[in-house]
């Protein structure tokens, strides 16, 4: 089984799975409270935080721009996509940020700018969403920037995956499935696809969950999930469109620490008598 190396940490087989704290755009817009929710992943125990990266005008038609939508930055739906953006400064000081709290940071790119800009900084890996899987110029273009990436698998056929990765090909290559609902519906994750996945393409597989609840996250790590993602709030309370459908700080150190437990007890699959049970075997057992 392959595995990748992102920021010196070794992704795949017998490798402690990788957690990454999902900001999105949990962040509205404020550094500060983006600062904030790298501390709740820095805290958990997570290895990297992930933002997302858009070039507004390019994702986005100038009638979906135009279109009213109230929040807090204005009436339109461009005022709210353009709010959501961090700038040029905030990255940079993100970038300090994070590395005084020794934890990486990378984002999801929606179209090539955004690849562009976000290479300046040489973030340890490229995450790819869901949404721009069939996008195969921005695979390319994510590809010819030498970097490890990370592809998520939702809303997607086993057709168009298979075309992405003919795309992309195999190399510094991590998949993660998910299921691209917000929140997902527990009868929907299709836990089972995890090893599907890995078997299918022989490249790490991780997980990204949108569901409300951690237990079917740590069930994908039993499952073989060598990457979990999850999206992270201050309060899931607080505005934005991503909240409701993510974890606040305790429950994100809850589930690090679960998925540790689920690593530690998953063991190495050789059937043996433990230390503690020679003495209970030593009691109970009538025939040797």
């Amino acid at each position: 089984m392959a595995e990748v190396i992102i920021g010196g940490t070794r992704i795949g087989e017998g490798a402690p799975c990788y957690v990454v704290g999902e900001i999105g755009i949990n962040h509205n817009g404020d550094l500060e409270t983006c600062k904030r929710l790298v501390d709740v992943a820095a805290i958990s125990g997570c290895q990297a935080v992930k933002l997302q990266k858009r070039t507004v005008e390019v994702v986005y038609s100038a009638e979906e721009l135009a279109r009213p939508r109230e929040s807090p930055f204005g009436s339109t739906n461009g005022d709210l996509k353009r709010g959501l953006e961090l700038g040029l400064r905030h990255y940079h000081e993100l970038q300090r940020y994070c590395g005084d709290k020794s934890i990486h940071w990378f984002a999801s790119c929606w179209d090539e700018a955004s690849v562009d800009f976000i290479e300046q900084f040489a973030p340890p890996a490229y995450k790819i969403a869901s949404a721009s899987l069939t996008d195969h110029a921005l695979l390319r273009h994510h590809r010819s920037m030498g970097r490890p990436i990370i592809l998520s698998t939702g809303m997607s056929t086993q057709a168009q995956v298979d075309a992405a990765i003919e795309v992309l090909g195999t190399n510094d290559l991590v998949l993660l499935h998910t299921t691209s609902a917000y929140p997902a519906k527990t009868e929907d994750l299709n836990l089972l696809m995890i090893p599907k996945l890995r078997a299918r393409y022989g490249v790490p597989v991780g997980y990204s969950g949108h569901e409300v609840g951690l237990a079917t996250s740590v069930a994908a790590v039993a499952l073989g999930a060598c990457m979990v993602e999850r999206h992270i709030t201050l309060d899931r309370a607080m505005w934005g469109t991503d909240q409701a459908a993510s974890v606040e700080p305790q429950g994100m150190m809850k589930l690090v620490r679960d998925i540790r437990a689920v690593e530690r007890a998953l063991g190495d699959g050789v059937k043996k008598v433990s230390a503690d049970e020679v003495p209970v075997l030593a009691k109970l057992r009538r025939v040797a």
